[in-house]
């Protein structure tokens, strides 16, 4: 018996548990175990990350055991299947058959037979349980958990009505690092999941490129069967477009900011990944029924010319939390309920930052906000640090000295006051301070659009760190 003729077997025993086909990394993960390969190296040659491959392994041995009978896993499953070869014969799965071997009087009462006997029964009379594996059209292995999650019920009626109600194409998610984009789109996919008929996850962070993200995504979209996918970029995006089309989709791709380059103007795209570029336009500009949500620290150039009220192409920028559901967030840390608007209000409501801080506040002085306010200080704790320094090393020259001037005024400051204190010209100063924008690091002062400040955590940042991470920039590796 060879790995050709396993995953004949193997494919036909799905197809009548299922209905479907075994799926090119299915078929991998199968051969992969045949010649005792890790899963590391199963991911590598298929361009996945090991934690998909371990999941779609984890699931894949799991409808093996139900079939079966008995407990597969990548290390017994050459034995299991060869041992099981050697029994199987003809039997009605549905619309499959097992191969046809020679049954004798011998084999006629083993547990083998005995087993696959049952897998007739339990298909004929519609078996839930063994089904429901792969009953439901979703890839969400590369979403995270959630375990905590604060407020928001607004901002997912939105996305909701955005989605399901007025059919946008294209919706993007944008704010700071730790704001919460991500959990909040976990929530989203939980709540409206069922008004689709294939839900997809991508996390960017291994940055796929669209050649890889699309083959991947039409290998699932075309019902786990295995397809050529066609080289050609033009015809690999028509034929992308053409599931979109044929099947009402709900695709997220999580952090496209890492798409973007760093010393660039906001939503400047790296070498080799501009390509995502036409995609967005195409969501945006062509007909179909689906839906792609992109989380990000900064807006896609493209979003504004096809954003609107009236269009299928929408945005929204992720504030931090409002009062009640960030002390939501600190009585969960343990923190004693008081002076915590003072609190909240420094952090900018921002989940992760009030996280930090909170941790600090209940090893150091036992979760009273009170004593940690006596000292008068914004803490910039040594993980707050790396993460803003994440985000000012991606800045442009321009924005990182436009950045650290309206950091040293005590006021919010006009446009007009900067167009007279910086040596650069009218174009490109608005230029930068609409990146700065697009990326949440300058907010309008409220009642006047003319007028931008800086959040207290960033402005003590900036102004205690600005000149480390220029001396230090350099030495960073951060995309």
């Amino acid at each position: 018996m060879d790995v050709e003729e396993v995953l004949e077997f193997a494919d036909h025993l799905v197809f009548a548990m299922t209905g479907k086909h075994l799926d090119s990394l299915q078929k991998a993960i199968l051969r992969g175990a045949w010649d005792n390969q890790k899963y590391r190296e199963i991911a590598e040659r298929h361009h996945r990350s090991e934690k998909y491959v371990k999941e779609v392994g984890f699931k894949l041995w799991r409808l093996l055991s139900n079939i079966l009978g008995e407990e597969l896993s990548k290390a017994n499953f050459r034995a299991a299947l060869e041992r099981r070869w050697r029994f199987s014969f003809v039997l009605p799965f549905g619309k499959a058959f097992v191969r046809t071997a020679k049954v004798t009087p011998n084999t006629c009462n083993s547990p083998e037979i005995t087993n696959i006997q049952q897998l007739d029964e339990d298909i004929s009379v519609g078996y839930e349980g063994k089904n429901s594996l792969f009953s439901s059209h979703q890839d969400l292995s590369d979403a995270p958990d959630v375990f905590s999650f604060w407020g928001r019920s607004e901002e997912l009626n939105k996305l909701e009505k955005w989605i399901v109600e007025e059919r946008c194409r294209l919706v993007v998610l944008f704010g700071m690092s730790g704001i919460g984009k991500t959990a909040l789109a976990v929530k989203l996919v939980e709540k409206i999941q069922d008004n689709f008929e294939f839900v997809i996850w991508r996390s960017l962070c291994y940055k796929p490129t669209l050649a890889e993200m699309q083959a991947n995504s039409i290998q699932f979209l075309s019902d786990r069967e295995e397809k050529e996918v066609d080289g050609n970029a033009d015809f690999r995006l028509s034929q992308f477009m053409e599931y979109l089309r044929k099947y009402r989709c709900l695709v997220i791709l999580d952090d496209v900011h890492l798409l973007f380059s760093t010393g660039e103007l906001a939503g400047c795209y790296q070498s080799g990944y501009e390509d995502y570029s036409l995609l967005f336009k195409q969501l945006g500009e062509l007909t179909h029924d689906s839906c792609f949500l992109l989380t990000s620290w900064e807006k896609p150039r493209e979003i504004v010319t096809l954003e609107g009220d009236n269009k299928p192409v929408r945005s929204l920028e992720l504030a931090g939390l409002d009062i009640p559901s960030s002390g939501e967030l600190l009585r969960e840390k343990g923190l004693g309920e008081e002076k915590w608007e003072y609190l909240i209000n420094h952090y900018a409501g921002n989940p992760l930052w009030l996280q930090i801080v909170s941790t600090i506040i209940a090893d150091l002085f036992e979760g009273s906000v009170s004593e940690f306010l006596k000292y008068d200080t914004l803490l910039l704790s040594e993980e707050l640090k790396d993460i803003l320094s994440k985000q000012i090393y991606r800045l442009s020259p321009l924005e990182k000295d436009v950045l650290s001037r309206l950091a040293n005024e005590d006021e919010p400051v006009a446009i007009s006051k900067l167009l007279g204190n910086i040596q650069f010209s009218n174009s490109d100063l608005l230029n930068a301070i609409q990146s700065l924008r697009r990326r949440s690091l300058i907010q309008k002062q409220d009642g006047n659009g003319m007028i931008f400040t800086v959040k207290p955590v960033l402005k003590q940042y900036l102004k205690t760190e600005y000149f480390r991470v220029l001396n230090t920039a350099i030495k960073l590796n951060i995309n």
